[in-house]
C-alpha cells in the first residue's frame, strides 16, 4: 500500500515538474531573435470541455467545442501583448475549428485566412499524415525573415514541436532547423 502511495506521489510530482511552465523575464523579441523563429504556434484560448461532440460539423460552429467568455478576454489580452511588444505577422492562419477562427478575430492583430494543414486530428476528424504532410509543406515554404501566426490544435503543436502548452500557449519556432521553445507571457493587461 505504501508502496503504491509512494509511486503515485512520485508520478505526480514528476509530471507537476515536466509540465510547469517556465516563466522568463526575456522579452519575447529576444527570444525570437535567440532561436531566429519565424513561426509562433498558438493553441486556441480557453475553450471549455475536452475534444468535440459527436455531432461535431466542421461547418456548424454550434457543434463544436466554442470560446467562452473567458478564452475571447484571453485572446484579447493576447492580441494586446502582441500589439504593444510591436510583434507583426506576415501571415496569420488558423485551423478550420470555430475556436481557433474565434482566437483570431477577438486577438485583432490583423486579418486570418483558414489552412487545413492545422486541423486538430485528435478525433480523427481530419486525416493525421494529411495535415501533418500539407503543415509541412508550408512550413518549408515560409520566409525566414518574417513571422507567421499560426493558431491551432494541442495535438498538431505537440506533433511539430515535441511541446506541449495549455490554452493560449505560444511556441516560438524555427521551421528551417526546428528548433522551438515554449513562450510564457507573464504580464497580460487587463
Amino acid at each position: 500500500m505504501i508502496k503504491k502511495l509512494f509511486k503515485t506521489f512520485f508520478f505526480i510530482i514528476v509530471v507537476t515538474l515536466i509540465s510547469k511552465p517556465s516563466y522568463s523575464n526575456q522579452s519575447i523579441e529576444d527570444q525570437i531573435k535567440e532561436i531566429d523563429a519565424n513561426v509562433i504556434f498558438m493553441r486556441h484560448v480557453l475553450a471549455p470541455g475536452y475534444g468535440d461532440p459527436e455531432s461535431f460539423n466542421l461547418e456548424n460552429c454550434n457543434s463544436q467545442r466554442n470560446l467562452n467568455g473567458e478564452g475571447k478576454k484571453q485572446a484579447q489580452q493576447i492580441g494586446r501583448y502582441f500589439t504593444k511588444n510591436e510583434i507583426f505577422f506576415l501571415e496569420i492562419l488558423t485551423s478550420e475549428w470555430c475556436r481557433c477562427i474565434d482566437t483570431a478575430k477577438e486577438m485583432n492583430i490583423g486579418a486570418s485566412k483558414t489552412f487545413d494543414g492545422l486541423n486538430s486530428f485528435f478525433q480523427d476528424y481530419s486525416n493525421k499524415p494529411d495535415v501533418i504532410k500539407k503543415l509541412n509543406l508550408k512550413l518549408s515554404q515560409l520566409d525566414k525573415e518574417k513571422l507567421t501566426l499560426m493558431i491551432t490544435h494541442q495535438v498538431v503543436i505537440s506533433e511539430v514541436t515535441n511541446i506541449s502548452t495549455q490554452s493560449g500557449g505560444i511556441i516560438l519556432y524555427n521551421s528551417q532547423n526546428k528548433n522551438a521553445k515554449e513562450f510564457n507571457i507573464i504580464d497580460l493587461q487587463e
